[in-house]
């Protein structure tokens, strides 16, 4: 996403105000490997997470809590709700009618209005 990020950097550049303070997350498979398209990435924070989801989760839990200053679950809590989310919502998919293949190719606004219903009905399993 090097062109959001050059959006992201212009307004925190050149806007003023708040957004010169906003803080932001790059999130990169190899460690290192951004300085071979940009070298200057000053004023954000860069961390590897080598391709596993896991790790990245882990990377973004751990920055936000230390940006934020709250408190919050630790990532394998976090890990294990998204389980536990994707397999109801599979059987509720599959239930509905869905292929896998539809199920894998869900729109975004469905899927966060199923994490929501999930979150709302006390995350049942």
């Amino acid at each position: 996403m090097p062109f959001e990020l050059g959006i992201d950097y212009g307004c925190r550049q050149y806007s003023g105000g708040k957004r010169g303070e906003k803080k932001s997350l790059v999130l990169e498979e190899k460690e290192y490997r951004y300085l071979a398209a940009i070298s200057d990435l000053s004023g954000f924070d860069i961390q590897s997470h080598e391709g596993d989801h896991q790790k990245a989760v882990r990377k973004v839990r751990n920055w936000l809590v230390n940006e934020s200053g709250e408190e919050a679950d630790g990532a394998a809590r976090i890990l294990n709700a998204y389980t536990d989310f994707q397999e109801w919502h599979y059987k509720r998919q599959l239930d509905a009618g869905f292929s896998e293949e539809d199920i894998q190719d869900y729109p975004t606004n469905e899927l966060l209005e199923a994490m929501r219903q999930w979150i709302a009905r006390g995350r049942p399993v």
